[in-house]
Order: structure tokens, then C-alpha cells, then sequence
């Protein structure tokens, strides 16, 4: 019998808001997790690519973290945070604090720094993650972003780390871009939960037994996204598909994150959600106002942030 996932459906790897001080928006971050809760999301991954998380520090992460399940607003199962790092014991400091706060899951990068590293090394440094926590209530869901980290997990490496830690490493986040690495590992390796990392593959996924996407447009498309999946099996699939698809290409025509940044705060009439961490810079004002007009003109989009948890 196939055991019942951890998560499935729409995942926002969710923007981290900066004050004036730079550092993270506590009460900001607390409230878009809200606001992405009522909106369509099943659950959050906070402290991916799209939230900086490399660009925060352990304690910005973990106290970010601390108080978003002290909100309580939602349950720590559905909380998927980032929680690779090029420093193996810097990973299981995050991992088992994510774990004791009772999230649901660890989205995992590979140590990424040094290239082309050996499949032993890489399957060595999950093993050692997984003893030091020694948790059985650790899940693990692979990062897989080579266009990024320039390291990812091959499907032999997939396999064995499945096959050492079948109750432990139970997803993958496939950010390749690869529609036939996704096909590969869902006809691989059937019952492994396999996300897309774009909702441009999401049903093409679902067909194929994809449990979802985790995607960095759910932070302002979430419904859209949330009813093709509720939907994809009904006769409007393919129409509904082809909407988030033309909209995310919309999106990713302009720096991805200094564009969500720039649609939320015109939106929510907040400019502060404008900051990003350096390296990062914001659009300047003629590319944000061109993003937010042709978004609206085009694809007749809009936010509506009357709407919360």
C-alpha cells in the first residue's frame, strides 16, 4: 500500500520581507504566511532561493521561524523550511530545530560550494545530517536547483539515498527546469514525492503522479495555481494550466524576486516589501511600474490582500 504523503499540492517558498534596520520583518513575514494560507497554499517552505534564505543567517532563519509557529496560525506540519548549507554542521543545527519546532519537512540543498563533488561524498554528508539529528520524525525533501547551486542529486543518488533512508529522504523539489529529469523521477521512483519547481510543469506533473509544485509564484498566484491543482483530472485542465503558465512567463521576464517584491508592495500600498539583501538590488521604478502594468493589462492580475487568515 503506498503510505500517505507528507505534503502535497501548492507550496510557496515564501519572500522574506527586511525592515530598516535590514535585517528580517518579523510581523510582515508572520502575516504574508497568513495571507498565503488563506489564499490557496497548502503549505509554506520558507528560506529557499526565493526567500533569500542564503542570504540569512542561522539565527535569522531560526528565530524567523520561532515566530511563525508561536503565531500560531497554522500547524508546523505544513512548514517545509530550507535547511541546507555548504557546512555540514550548520545543516543539522537548522534541520533539528525545524524538527523540534514540529515542521513537517526540511527542504534540503546539496553542499554546493565545491563542484562536482563525488556521489559518495554528497550521499556521506545526508547520512551524517540524518544520524547527528537522530529524529524519527525527520523528512527530508532534496533540493535539486543545478541552475543555482551548480551541484544537484543524479537519479542513482536519488535512489540510493531512498533505499538507505526510505522513511526519511521522502520528496524532491525539481528546479532544473528539466521536464524530462521531472518525468525520470516520477516514472523512477513512484510514491517519492516529486514537486516541480515551476507551475509551468504542474500538470503535466500531476498526471504523472507529481504530489505538487513548490514554486516562487505561488507568493502572488497561489488561487490560480491552487485550482489547477484542485482541478486537473476536470475537462478545463489544459485552459486552466495555460493561464499559470502565460503568467509566470510573464513574471520570469523580469528578475524574479525584485519583481514579486515590487508587485506586493504595490498591492499591500507598502513600498518597504521592496527591499531585498545584497547582493539583490530592486527594480527601479520604470521596470516595477512596467511589471505591475503588464501583468494588469495582459493577464488582468491583481492582489487582493483584504483576504486573510
Amino acid at each position: 500500500m503506498q503510505k500517505k504523503p507528507t505534503f502535497c499540492g501548492v507550496i510557496a517558498p515564501v519572500l522574506t520581507p527586511f525592515g530598516e534596520d535590514g535585517g528580517p520583518d518579523a510581523e510582515r513575514f508572520v502575516e504574508h504566511c497568513q495571507w498565503l494560507m488563506a489564499t490557496g497554499c497548502t503549505a509554506l517552505a520558507p528560506f529557499g532561493t526565493t526567500s533569500e534564505g542564503n542570504s540569512l543567517g542561522l539565527d535569522e532563519r531560526m528565530e524567523l521561524l520561532e515566530e511563525l509557529v508561536d503565531a500560531r496560525t497554522m500547524e508546523p506540519a505544513k512548514l517545509m523550511p530550507g535547511t541546507g548549507t555548504c557546512a555540514l554542521s550548520d545543516a543539522v543545527v537548522l534541520t533539528k530545530h525545524a524538527v523540534d519546532l514540529g515542521c513537517g519537512g526540511v527542504l534540503m540543498l546539496p553542499p554546493f560550494y565545491y563542484k562536482a563533488p563525488s556521489e559518495e561524498g554528497l550521499f556521506r554528508y545526508f547520512a551524517e545530517v540524518i544520524d547527528e539529528v537522530a529524529d524519527n520524525r525527520l523528512k527530508i525533501y532534496l533540493y535539486h536547483i543545478p541552475p543555482v547551486a551548480q551541484v544537484g542529486f543524479s537519479l542513482s543518488l536519488v535512489g540510493r539515498l531512498i533505499k538507505a533512508f526510505p522513511d526519511t529522504v521522502v520528496g524532491l523539489k525539481d528546479s532544473s527546469g528539466d521536464w524530462n529529469n521531472t518525468a525520470a523521477l516520477l516514472a523512477t521512483y513512484p510514491g517519492f514525492e516529486v514537486f516541480p519547481g515551476s507551475e509551468v510543469f504542474l500538470l503535466d506533473g500531476l498526471r504523472k503522479g507529481a504530489a505538487g509544485c513548490i514554486s516562487a509564484t505561488c507568493n502572488v498566484g497561489a488561487a490560480a495555481i491552487r485550482n489547477v491543482y484542485d482541478n486537473w483530472q476536470g475537462p478545463d485542465a489544459d485552459k486552466l494550466q495555460a493561464d499559470i503558465t502565460a503568467l509566470r512567463k510573464a513574471i520570469q521576464a523580469f528578475p524574479m524576486i525584485p519583481a514579486l517584491k515590487a508587485l506586493i508592495a504595490h498591492y499591500r500600498q507598502d513600498p518597504a516589501w521592496v527591499k531585498l539583501r545584497a547582493p539583490f538590488v530592486d527594480l527601479s521604478t520604470a521596470d516595477a511600474d512596467k511589471v505591475i502594468r503588464t501583468l494588469a493589462d495582459a493577464h488582468g492580475f491583481k492582489l487582493d490582500f483584504a483576504q486573510a487568515a
